[in-house]
């Protein structure tokens, strides 16, 4: 019998809100919290899961048992002199933030949200506005300490466990549970960003932007409007920066270069009808805010909250979209397939895609994760509300990025097959080697790895 079998049994989703599945949830602030876990977690398994921020189903275990690191968010350690930082895997990058910033540090790698735990991060290789100069998160990971299947805590670094650490980086969990990690961050002068801003007419427009001089800047993001047709298909909003130095900063904020206190405007009420966001509204707001974007603008001094997580203002956002949800997806094709990415906006645009969020960014040199998502390329992501039609049109999306030699990333997917997978991940053979040998019984699993045959 399950040692968690008096834990509540819970009804979980991801943040699209789609195909939720009922588990037995454990707070686990400590190692022996997490050991009688894994040790008694029955037939069903175990899954470690933080705040909830992947898209789809691979923070769920239906029938299973699902860990709450959030129990376990304490900032260990911090050395201003190497920029290590060790933390529980609970902590979340939003209290990274706060805590680095007084002490002139900053986390390599930011996402879209900065409500990610650090295990999270981990688990899910997170890449962000810098990856083209930066890489992604599991870069900069100095070592973890890992719980396996057989309950022992085993350290893991790039040099003296290779293998075994870069299929726990983009492993999505399921090589065991990430209990600490220790970071290197790096040093910034403020808390605020000099930001380029243009607008690009077409996609082609865009790409060639991107393509002349986007590894001058440390962050680089595109804004894509995905409902524009004919000569204006794929016009963005092309914004780019670097962290400010002191000097860069307005006369008001010269005395508080490291102020950061961020907080939600308001929290999104759950009351909000599926197809709230369609092809009308979303037409409007993406020609305003192609329109309200400055044509050119240079050295614009943008906070964090401003450059990296506008969404952020608003708590629970994701409940917009309303009871059926939303997918997020997201799909990368190597450079001198640009012709792919072409036929991809053209083929959303043609099906006026409800997508106001939809951005694109250029991919540098990828890891040695085996199922780590970024290789070099363009990536597309977009969040589109369930709606009739979707699947087809994901199903062709997935045979354009298979032939272009592309693949979807993870910790968005919420409805990619076992044979997709296959040939979007040619290691992902290498990584079940190396898997079944820490976890034979497969101990950790979840419902996305059932569902892709992980």
């Amino acid at each position: 019998m399950s040692t968690t079998s008096n834990a509540p049994r819970t009804a979980l989703s991801g943040w699209g809100r789609t195909a939720p599945s009922v588990a037995t949830l454990v707070p686990a602030g400590t190692d022996e919290d997490v050991r009688r876990a894994v040790l008694g977690a029955g037939d069903r398994g175990v899954l470690a899961r933080g705040l909830a921020r992947s898209y789809g189903d691979s923070a769920q275990n239906g029938g299973g048992t699902v860990l709450d690191m959030t129990a376990a968010a304490r900032v260990l350690s911090i050395d201003t002199t190497t920029g290590l930082v060790s933390a529980e895997a609970g902590v979340s990058l939003d209290t990274l933030v706060r805590v680095l910033l007084p002490l002139g540090l900053f986390v390599p790698v930011l996402p879209g949200t900065r409500q990610v735990t650090l295990g999270g991060a981990i688990a899910a290789d997170i890449h962000g506005k810098n990856h083209h100069v930066k890489g992604s998160f599991g870069n900069h990971v100095v070592s973890l300490d890992l719980m396996t299947a057989d309950g022992q805590v085993r350290t893991l670094t790039p040099e003296g466990a290779p293998r075994l650490f870069w299929a726990t980086v983009g492993g999505m969990g399921l090589t065991g549970v990430v209990l600490r990690a220790t970071v290197r961050a790096v040093p910034v002068e403020t808390a605020y960003f000099s930001v380029d801003t243009e607008r690009a007419t077409d996609l082609d427009d865009l790409m060639a932007r991107l393509q002349a001089d986007d590894d001058q800047y440390t962050y680089s993001v595109a804004w894509i409007d995905l409902v524009a047709k004919g000569s204006s298909t794929g016009r963005a909003v092309l914004t780019r920066g670097w962290s400010a130095r002191r000097d860069q900063l307005p006369k008001k904020l010269v005395d508080k270069p490291y102020h950061f206190a961020p907080r939600s405007l308001f929290t999104a009420p759950d009351v909000f009808p599926s197809g709230l966001l369609n092809r009308a509204t979303i037409t409007a707001f993406n020609e305003a805010y192609y329109r309200r974007a400055p044509k050119e603008q240079r050295g614009a001094i943008q906070s964090i909250g401003q450059f990296f997580h506008p969404l952020d203002i608003a708590k629970d956002w994701n409940r917009v979209y309303g009871r059926r949800g939303f997918l997020q997806y997201q799909f990368v094709v190597p450079f001198g397939q640009e012709d792919a990415m072409r036929r991809a906006v053209a083929r959303l645009s043609q099906a006026g895609t409800a997508s106001f969020l939809a951005v694109l960014k250029r991919f540098g040199p990828g890891n040695e994760g085996f199922l780590s998502f970024p290789t070099p390329g363009w990536t597309l992501a977009l969040d589109i509300p369930v709606g009739a039609g979707l699947g087809k049109l994901l199903d062709e999306l997935d045979e354009l990025v298979v032939e272009a030699g592309g693949r979807l990333y993870l910790a968005k997917d919420s409805r990619a097959t076992a044979a997709t997978l296959h040939q979007m991940y040619p290691r992902v053979d290498e990584w079940r080697a190396v898997r079944d040998e820490v976890d034979p019984q497969r101990v950790f699993t979840s419902d996305q790895a059932k569902r892709l045959d992980l």
